[in-house]
C-alpha cells in the first residue's frame, strides 16, 4: 500500500472507534496485533493479540464513562506507517482530559500489525486514568 492509503486507513480506524464499528475494527486488526501504551498509568504497557487490544477500548470506554473522543489534527503516511496527531477528549467523574496525542501505526497487508500510543503530556495522562 501507499502511503495516501494508510492515511486514508488510519482515519477510517478513528471514525469506526469513534462508532464502536467492532465489525470493522476486526478486520483492521491483525489477529496477532502488538500495541504499545506508553507511560505508567493502569493503561500503560503492551497488549498482545487483537482480544487483547479490544479489552484496552472496553476498558477506556468503562473508565471514560463512554466519553472519550479522538479529534484528528494531522495525519501523515508512508507506505509501511502512518502517524496521526490528535487530540484525545474524555471525562471521568469530574476528571476532565484534554491531551494532545501521538499514535504510529504499523501496517502489512491493510491491517495494523503493530501500533504505539503516547500522550505529549504523558503524566497528566496516566493521572486521568488513575
Amino acid at each position: 500500500m501507499g502511503a495516501s492509503e494508510n492515511v486514508a486507513l488510519h482515519r477510517k480506524g478513528h471514525e469506526a472507534f469513534a462508532r464502536n464499528d467492532t465489525e470493522f475494527l476486526a478486520e483492521l486488526f491483525a489477529e496477532d496485533t502488538l500495541w504499545h501504551s506508553a507511560g505508567t498509568g493502569p493503561l500503560g504497557g503492551d497488549y498482545e493479540g487483537r482480544d487483547a487490544v479490544f479489552k484496552l477500548f472496553a476498558k477506556l470506554a468503562e473508565l471514560s464513562e463512554g466519553t472519550l473522543q479522538l479529534h484528528d489534527d494531522d495525519l501523515l503516511g508512508s507506505e509501511t506507517r502512518s502517524v496521526a496527531l490528535f487530540r484525545m477528549t474524555a471525562t471521568r467523574g469530574d476528571k476532565k482530559l484534554d491531551a494532545d496525542c501521538c499514535e504510529v501505526v504499523r501496517w502489512e497487508n491493510d491491517q495494523v500489525a503493530e501500533e504505539w500510543i503516547f500522550a505529549f503530556d504523558q503524566s497528566t495522562y496516566d493521572e486521568f486514568w488513575s
